[in-house]
């Protein structure tokens, strides 16, 4: 891909409100965005992505035909733009709404109303999922980089592992879960572990403690990648042996920094 800035995005912004459009639109012209298209409906956003592909759907949770959510869902499961980059801005806070989200792999989730800033770190952030760069490491050659990534969620293991794949990572290893991954790791050497937090069958607490417990890479970096927001639950997990944690949704550029980080 072309290398593109801000004045280069093309956006469908999927609004209902001509008010809330109009704000939205009068940002990301701030910001130098011109290239702004109007959906009032998800079905509206999902039949334009047949003809054109943008580099970014801004969408709104409560749409007149289905939730952001099931916007992102269906275009993430199907087979029209389903990497496109998402970005919700709603005054949703809800947990049910919002984990889905998070998990379907979102560029960012803003608040409504939002500050100018948290729309420009949020554009920055979908320049970045483009082309987050190679991967820099003295620790160990690049093709030869031995990867596990552990999430139960399906679109967060596609959405995480493209972006690790645009990095340089080759090899590239998913497990479903703790239990899964753990006898992976009983069985193969890995140069570093990317793991979620909530899990069936084995958490990712848990897959730390054993890794760092009962396994003969206990020293092997773990970089965890949670929506998880308790304090309690969190601190736990540093415990356990996490060599650094991020949040979902997070953007490739500090993913990037943080794997170069443990790595080194």
């Amino acid at each position: 891909m072309a290398e593109i800035g801000l004045e280069n995005l093309h956006v469908i912004l999927v609004e209902p409100s001509l008010a809330q459009h109009r704000i939205i639109e009068n940002y990301l012209q701030t910001l130098g965005v011109s290239h702004v298209q109007w959906a009032r409906k998800g079905e509206d956003t999902l039949a334009s992505l047949t003809s054109h592909a943008p580099d970014l759907i801004i969408s709104a949770m409560h749409l007149p035909d289905m939730t952001g959510t099931e916007l992102l869902e269906t275009i993430r499961r199907g087979d029209t733009q389903p990497d496109v980059p998402f970005m919700l801005i709603s005054s949703e806070t809800h947990y049910r709404y919002l984990e889905p989200i998070r998990q379907a792999g979102a560029i960012a989730l803003l608040p409504k109303p939002f500050e100018l800033e948290q729309l420009r770190t949020a554009l920055y952030a979908t320049l970045d999922y483009f082309d987050p760069g190679t991967l820099e490491t003295d620790s160990v050659l690049l093709e030869d980089l031995n990867v596990l990534l552990v999430d139960d969620s399906g679109l967060a293991r596609r959405h995480i592992g493209r972006i690790l794949t645009s990095m340089g990572i080759e090899n590239l290893t998913e497990a479903e879960n703790g239990q899964q991954a753990f006898e992976l790791v009983k069985q193969n050497y890995y140069d570093l572990i990317i793991t979620d937090l909530n899990m069936p069958e084995m958490d990712g607490k848990e897959f730390v403690e054993h890794v760092r417990q009962e396994s003969e890479q206990a020293s092997v970096p773990i970089l965890m990648i949670s929506s998880e927001q308790d304090a309690s639950r969190l601190a736990g997990v540093q415990q356990a042996g996490v060599s650094a944690m991020c949040d979902k949704p997070f953007d490739a550029a500090s993913i990037k920094q943080l794997i170069e980080n443990i790595l080194d």
